[in-house]
């Protein structure tokens, strides 16, 4: 029982140290990118959050705003492997997971299968322009988003953690595009938007990236200390009445839940499920250890629900009509929360 209780005391003050490890690590991880990537600070944070709670982000914006700068920039802070794949509509399954090739030993002359890993097999994979390919090669990210493996001709290799993916989407041009179904929507934790910087930041950035001179970026984590702070997260604790603030506030998001405001019903064909509860909560976590604090509350919960709700919630063809855009719906929302709460 006393062995019980020190090592439980043990455990405590580690967390406490991690927890100052983690704040320090976020200023750190944010400096090193600003060397390259002028604000968006709101991205980083999310893409932060999203990191620290073991989750995936669908990065939507237009060309030129820095996308895999930002994501390659973070991937060689934190010291982990980056893989980029450029998805075409000619791309194939196996261009993603890999395939096996027939070679010849030619010290016996048999012939034998090999498999060449491809591109998933990495810590931070970009997807870029995700929407260009056909929903088979689509899917072949489901199972290693979801599962942290892929499986190539009958055989399961376990993807090495941390494992990260960072897909992108272009908003305003939707010719020759496969939208991403509802399934594979839902895998991504985050919906993050990048918009155009100001204009005092557009100036910095032509001046500091037209230059000789390009910023060194130096390592601030490496893969096994961001397990260790994912770890962290996990254990943060949260209490009840967020956890029952952050699933009314998902379930108020479908049209046929009484818990539903009257402009949802009218406005919403399908809400955010399960998934989205659970990745309010673990935002919510992974914001407030991002701070320093050892507990989440309702204003982290509103602050990740943009980003969490926003790609779960299908508008029907009147929210359409009357101009109204799931995030619009997602803002009128947490304002009438607020009187939950």
């Amino acid at each position: 029982m006393e062995a019980t209780a020190v090592r439980g005391a043990q455990a405590g003050e580690r967390d406490v140290v991690l927890l100052e490890r983690l704040a320090s690590a976020r200023a750190a991880l944010e400096a090193e990118i600003g060397k390259r990537v002028i604000g968006q600070r709101a991205v980083v944070e999310g893409l932060l959050t999203a990191l620290l709670a073991n989750g995936h982000v669908l990065l939507v914006g237009v060309p030129g705003l820095a996308k895999t700068m930002l994501i390659s920039t973070l991937a060689e802070a934190l010291d982990l492997r980056f893989r980029r794949i450029q998805f075409t509509p000619d791309l194939m399954p196996s261009d993603i997971t890999g395939t096996e090739v027939l070679e010849e030993d030619r010290s016996t002359g048999r012939r034998r299968f090999r498999f060449v890993r491809g591109p998933i097999f990495a810590n931070v994979v970009l997807a870029d322009e995700i929407n260009r390919t056909p929903p088979k090669t689509q899917a072949a990210l489901l199972q290693a988003m979801q599962e942290r493996a892929v499986t190539v001709a009958g055989e399961t290799m376990p993807l090495d953690p941390p494992f990260f993916v960072l897909a992108t989407q272009n908003p305003i041009e939707q010719e020759g595009t496969y939208p991403l179904p509802e399934a594979q929507l839902d895998r991504f934790m985050l919906e993050l938007r990048i918009g155009y910087p100001t204009r005092e930041e557009e100036e910095r950035v032509a001046l500091e990236t037209t230059g000789a001179e390009v910023a060194e970026v130096r390592r601030v984590l490496g893969a096994a200390e961001l397990i260790e702070l994912q770890g962290l997260v996990r254990r943060v604790p949260v209490p009840p009445s967020v956890v029952a603030y952050a699933v009314r506030l998902a379930r108020a998001t479908r049209p046929e839940d009484e818990a539903a405001p009257d402009f949802v019903r009218r406005y919403v064909s399908w809400g955010a499920g399960p998934r989205a509860s659970q990745y309010l909560v673990l935002g919510a976590k992974a914001r407030a250890a991002m701070a320093g604090r050892a507990m989440p509350t309702f204003e982290d919960v509103r602050a990740v629900a943009p980003a969490v709700l926003r790609h779960r919630v299908v508008t029907n063809f009147q929210a359409e009509a009357d101009g109204r855009a799931a995030g619009d719906i997602i803002e009128e929302l947490l304002q009438h929360s607020r009187s939950w709460s």
